[in-house]
């Protein structure tokens, strides 16, 4: 998961960027033209990546050799605009998308993106993720009494008509530490907050640490910390959240029953540019103009969005079905001459990773707990593992330079604060059967797969998802590898999982998952804590080390005001990562959305 808690996704833009384009994008009646600008934010909550994004962002040529050869536009030719129209957009999922839309629910990017006209954040960004003055409120951090004061504008309002209010964003977090809501937007970031945790346990009817000096329908929130961070400069931070909730809307619904309720699932409010007219759940979401939009008047009409698969996109392209669609990146050499289509992309933010799974989430603590005796807490197994992909060459193979290997969980955009000197897990069998065999992972003669070091027999279950028509492949290819080591890997359940079922049992610690990959988009501030802190249920692997607790709390801790300790402690984190192998990063890729010409003014930059 895109404002929200940052979320993992890979879509090109985040939902947030969607609204702020559709707001100043047009039509021309004559010559069928838009007008689009997107915003250069990402996606600023947390989600799981869906099915079609692993595949499309998730995704070179060793050393980054022909990734760096790519070269894509950043805009489109500017033409002139008239409001007006339907704008089509095209959601690429391989499996229907849940149809929660409820930003402190909602946890998978098919959602995120089907909500994406109408769900606005609280705060826009500047090129830098910094929190700027230019959203639907603004922020204002004292360091003296460690608050954060939220101040709304004065016109916004839902797309009922009602005011936003200071009672909608204290909401928010009710709904977020709930213990009936069992969310996994709360994470043990937000109980920085004085007051979270005791609400969360079921310890306080009411949250401390949250005062609204207005009154519930004025326009501002004061939120009491226990320390500020350097992180709350920026956005999708994860130490408070950056959405409110309609309190007038919501209030009669019980806390255990929002999720399936039609105020969520069939007729939501937002405050963003469109209000949902209809969705077909899992398929489509119908969008017109929300006549209260505080930044004033949208020009298109409407804005249409439907589901289609990653196998048919490529003819979607060449058939001008949509008027945004993105580019899946094994077809782009399909599309790429496909007349009257623009191809907007860039680098994307987003890294994939494989997870060794070597704990739990326990839902009643709140908390990851190491297993010991897993089957994975070896370090010599985990990484034996990493040496035996082969992922350069797939990635010149499939992917033609449009995917390339990354080395830290700290992206490249993030400039200093990612090392860039950290080395690859390369492939090299020689090496990776070198550290089995020093492990004491023999060999069983009759079957040629090496036993755990107790003697016992070792099968590994890989838990993927559907992402394309090619990812069984994929994914056979590399178990084929690690078979050459003598490891057996097997997918769990026999082949790759449907997306929805995938997250559920990931979410749900599925005991039979080992190792699971998975894709994450680190938009705003580059802490990695909420992805692999102790109390993050977007810690995957589920391991819980004092040192990792010890190095996260130092990159968000009160001395990281000074951005030089706080680099050092991330290259200090990130070596540590690579060191345990709990989590090896794996690929990035080129975003890239194919535009209709008829459209203008689309920009990156």
């Amino acid at each position: 998961m895109v404002q929200r808690q940052k979320r993992p996704i890979q879509i090109q833009w985040s939902e947030w960027a969607l609204f702020i384009f559709l707001i100043k994008c047009c039509w021309i009646f004559d010559e069928r033209r838009i007008f689009m600008k997107m915003s250069k934010s990402k996606l600023l909550s947390m989600v799981l990546v869906s099915s079609t994004m692993l595949t499309i962002t998730a995704c070179g040529k060793k050393n980054n050799d022909s990734a760096m050869s790519k070269q894509f536009k950043q805009t489109v030719p500017h033409k002139a605009i008239k409001s007006g129209g339907t704008l089509t957009y095209a959601l690429e999922n391989d499996s229907p998308f849940t149809g929660i839309f409820l930003a402190e629910l909602a946890d998978t990017s098919p959602d995120a993106e089907a909500a994406a006209p109408g769900d606005e954040g609280l705060f826009a960004m500047d090129d830098h993720y910094r929190i700027t003055d230019q959203g639907a409120a603004t922020l204002k951090l004292n360091h003296k009494n460690q608050t954060a004061e939220i101040t709304l504008k004065p016109k916004v309002r839902w797309s009922d008509g009602h005011p936003v209010t200071a009672k909608d964003m204290e909401y928010a977090y009710e709904i977020l530490a709930n213990p009936k809501v069992k969310t996994t937007q709360y994470t043990g970031s937000l109980e920085n907050i004085k007051g979270m945790a005791e609400y969360h346990q079921g310890k306080a009817k009411k949250i401390s640490g949250i005062e609204m000096p207005q009154g519930p329908t004025g326009k501002k929130l004061v939120l009491h910390f226990k320390e500020l961070k350097p992180a709350m400069l920026n956005a999708g931070n994860g130490f408070f959240w950056e959405h409110a909730a309609p309190y007038h809307y919501l209030k009669d619904v019980p806390f255990d029953k929002l999720v399936s309720s039609p105020q969520v699932r069939k007729h939501p409010l937002f405050y963003g540019p469109y209000k949902m007219d209809h969705t077909v759940q899992g398929q489509s979401t119908s969008w017109s103009r929300n006549p209260y939009y505080w930044r004033g008047r949208p020009h298109f009409d409407h804005v249409e969005m439907s589901t289609i698969s990653t196998k048919n996109a490529s003819a979607a392209i060449k058939n001008k079905k949509f008027d945004v669609i993105d580019v899946v990146n094994q077809q782009y050499d399909q599309v790429k001459n496909t007349k009257d289509v623009n191809f907007v992309g860039k680098k994307s933010l987003m890294y994939s990773f494989l997870a060794f799974k070597v704990g739990k989430w326990d839902q009643k603590l709140g908390k990851n707990v190491q297993d010991p005796h897993s089957k994975m807490n070896n370090p010599a197994l985990r990484k034996a593992m990493a040496y035996g992909m082969n992922i350069d060459q797939v990635n010149q193979r499939l992917f033609h330079g449009m995917r390339y290997r990354v080395n830290s969980l700290i992206p490249a955009q993030f400039g200093k604060y990612s090392d860039k000197k950290l080395p690859v897990y390369s492939y090299n069998l020689a090496k990776a059967n070198k550290l089995l065999d020093k492990a004491g992972y023999k060999k069983d003669r009759s079957t040629g797969y090496r036993l755990q070091p107790n003697g016992k027999k070792l099968t590994i279950n890989l838990a993927v998802h559907y992402s394309d028509t090619n990812v069984e492949s994929l994914w056979t290819n590399y178990m084929q590898q690690w078979k050459k080591l003598g490891l057996h890997v097997r997918f769990l359940n026999g082949r790759p999982m449907e997306f929805n079922n995938w997250v559920n049992a990931v979410k749900s610690s599925d005991p039979k998952i080992d190792v699971l990959a998975n894709a994450w988009d680190p938009s705003g501030d580059p802490s990695p804590t909420i992805f692999y802190g102790e109390k993050m249920p977007y810690n995957f692997a589920r391991f819980v080390s004092p040192t990792n607790t010890k190095l996260l709390e130092e990159i968000d801790s009160k001395k990281s005001f000074d951005e030089n300790y706080r680099v050092k402690k991330m290259h200090e984190w990130q070596r540590w990562m690579y060191n345990n192998a709990y989590v090896v990063p794996t690929n990035s890729s080129y975003a890239v959305t194919a535009v209709n010409s008829k459209v203008t003014g689309w920009s990156l930059k």
